[in-house]
């Protein structure tokens, strides 16, 4: 065995098979990790993704978010064990493949507009993922009906006598 078919093996045993589809300028979710001492915590980081970079193990991707009035980017390597689950938020709007210009905006220029509908190939395979097989229900046959008078009129029927 060569040693890159070695290797791709080994890091396709540690490849994460639960990650959601997503792009840049898109808002997620990071929930990670964090040890401290013997105590380990869930800890969220919500953000704009404005950059990924790299392929298989070592792929990694930058969010960016504005707290508080501070400015924070990070970098998380998409396969860390650090990271426990990853929920897309919403999905962007964008034309670029890197958005580092949200760096230095503010306000509305910081913001980015949401994607709106689904193509149809995709909405399609999501129909036919989430279809699940119903049980039938027949109808009454037509001599099982029964045919009853509206409430209505046996009220109005009834004060009617009691007024006489």
């Amino acid at each position: 065995m060569s040693r890159e078919a070695l290797l791709e093996e080994i890091e396709a045993a540690q490849l994460k098979q639960e990650i959601p589809h997503f792009n840049v300028g898109d808002t997620i979710k990071v929930h990670i990790r964090i040890i401290e001492g013997e105590k380990e915590r869930i800890q969220v980081f919500t953000g704009t993704v404005i950059g990924r970079k790299g392929s298989g193990l070592s792929e990694t991707f930058s969010m960016y978010r504005i707290a508080y009035g501070a400015r924070m980017e990070r970098v998380f390597s998409l396969h860390s064990p650090r990271i426990s689950k990853i929920e897309v938020v919403r999905s962007g709007k964008v034309r670029r493949a890197k958005l580092y210009y949200l760096r230095g905006a503010a306000g509305k220029a910081a913001k980015v507009k949401e994607k709106i509908g689904i193509k149809k190939s995709k909405f399609a395979a999501l129909i036919h993922e989430e279809a699940s097989p119903r049980p039938v229900v027949e109808a009454p046959k037509a001599d099982e009906k029964k045919v009853e008078k509206p409430q209505v009129k046996k009220k109005a029927e009834e004060e009617t006598h009691k007024s006489e």
